[in-house]
C-alpha cells in the first residue's frame, strides 16, 4: 500500500561517507503529515532513555548527539518545542519501498529444569560465537550442537512459541512457581534469517493470509512432526540472558532499555542510527499510525532503510495487534541540527 502527499522544494544529497549508500532528503516539520496532532511527550521520555546508549556514527558523532540529550536530560521544556528546535527531519532512502511490521513481548509459560510438559530450551550464548562470524545453523543446534554444556536458560512447553522468541526477542515466562521471568536478546548465531511463512507459501501449505503467528501455530500444532523441520527453514538462531526489569516496564531492546508500546521501533542500524527519534506514518486504514517514535532496537528480519518493526507491547493482545501488521508508508529521521547543516554543505 503506497501513498501520496505534497512537498515543498526540498534537496536530496549523497554524502561519501554515510550510515549506508543512501540518499538524505531534508524535509521540513511541516512536510510531515500529522505532527501537530501527535502527543510528543512519550517520545521524549523514550529517547532521553536511549541518550546513554546511543553510539555515534560517521555521520552522526558523539558531540552532535551530547549537545540534544544534554537538552533532553536536563530541561528540555515541552515536548514539540524541544524536537523542532533541536532537530530536522531526514527522508533516509535506498530507493526501496516501506514496510512496517509489529513485534510484541510474549508471555509463555517456562521451567528452569525440563520435564515431560517443558521440552524446548532457550539458550545462553555460547562463548566462542565471534560477532559477525557465522556459527551453526538452526538445526545443528536443534540436533545437539549445544548438547551437555549447560547453556540451557529456560524451558518452554511449545515448540512454535519457543521459536517465535527467536523472532520478538524477548518474552515474559511464567515459571511452575507462580515467578515471572524475564529473558532478552544475548546475540546470534550470525546465520541469515529465512522467513517460515513465505517458505510454508511456497510449498502450498499455508497460504499468505494464513500464514501469521497464530496461522503457523496452528499448523504446527497439528502437524508437529513437519513443523520441526518447517522452523529449521530459519538457519539464524538466538541466544538469550536473564533480565531484571520491573514488571510495569517493557522488555530490553538493543540500546539495553525498556521499550515502549507504540514508541519503540527496531530498525536497520546500518541505515537509521539507534537512538535517533523517527516519524512513522504507516497507511493501514483503521490501524494507520502517524507518530514520533525511537529507533531503540534491530532484528534480523529488518532490513533497509524504510524499513522498522513497531513494538504493540506485551502478552497475547499484543501479539494479536502486532501479528496483523505489514503495511507501508513512510519513516522520517529526526537528526540534530548540527548534523543537518552538515548534510545541506553549511
Amino acid at each position: 500500500m503506497g501513498f501520496a502527499r505534497n512537498i515543498t522544494t526540498l534537496t536530496v544529497l549523497s554524502l561519501p561517507c554515510t550510515l549506508s549508500a543512501a540518499s538524505y532528503t531534508v524535509l521540513e516539520f511541516s512536510d510531515i503529515s500529522g505532527w501537530a496532532q501527535d502527543t510528543l511527550t512519550p517520545a521524549l521520555i523514550a529517547f532521553t532513555r536511549s541518550c546513554d546508549g546511543i553510539r555515534p556514527t560517521a555521520d552522526i558523532p558523539a558531540a552532535d548527539w551530547g549537545a540534544v540529550c544534554k537538552i533532553a536530560q536536563g530541561n528540555p521544556g515541552p515536548a514539540r518545542a524541544f524536537f523542532k528546535d533541536h532537530f530536522t527531519p531526514v527522508r533516509i532512502s535506498t530507493g526501496t519501498r516501506a514496510l512496517f511490521t509489529g513485534y510484541y513481548e510474549p508471555e509463555l509459560h517456562g521451567a528452569r529444569v525440563p520435564s515431560d510438559i517443558y521440552q524446548f530450551p532457550l539458550y545462553r550464548r555460547p562463548s566462542e560465537i565471534e560477532i559477525g562470524v557465522a556459527w551453526n545453523t538452526r538445526a545443528e543446534i536443534e540436533n545437539g550442537a549445544l548438547e551437555g554444556r549447560g547453556l540451557e536458560l529456560v524451558w518452554l512447553d511449545n515448540r512454535v512459541d519457543a521459536f517465535f522468541v527467536h523472532v520478538q526477542g524477548a518474552a515474559r515466562i511464567k515459571l511452575e512457581d507462580g515467578s515471572t521471568m524475564r529473558v532478552g536478546f544475548a546475540g546470534r548465531n550470525w546465520q541469515r534469517y529465512r522467513s517460515v511463512g513465505r517458505e510454508l507459501i511456497r510449498k502450498g501449505v499455508l497460504t499468505p493470509a494464513q500464514a501469521s503467528i497464530d496461522g503457523i501455530r496452528t499448523w504446527a500444532t497439528a502437524h508437529p512432526e513437519e513443523a520441526r523441520a518447517a522452523l529449521q527453514h530459519n538457519t539464524s538462531f538466538i541466544f538469550f540472558q536473564e533480565l531484571q526489569i520491573p514488571d510495569a516496564l517493557g522488555p530490553v531492546g538493543a540500546m539495553q532499555v525498556p521499550l515502549t508500546p507504540l514508541r519503540s521501533v527496531a530498525v536497520d542500524d546500518s541505515q537509521t542510527p539507534l537512538g535517533a527519534p523517527v516519524w512513522v506514518r504507516m497507511v493501514a486504514g483503521a490501524n494507520s499510525l502517524d507518530r514520533l517514535m525511537v529507533a531503540q532496537d534491530t532484528g534480523s528480519a529488518v532490513n533497509g532503510a524504510q524499513r522498522a518493526d513497531i513494538f504493540y507491547g506485551s502478552g497475547s493482545e499484543a501479539g494479536d495487534k502486532a501479528g496483523g501488521i505489514r503495511y507501508s508508508g513512510e519513516m522520517i529521521t529526526l537528526v540534530p541540527n548540527a548534523t543537518a547543516a552538515r548534510l545541506r554543505g553549511e
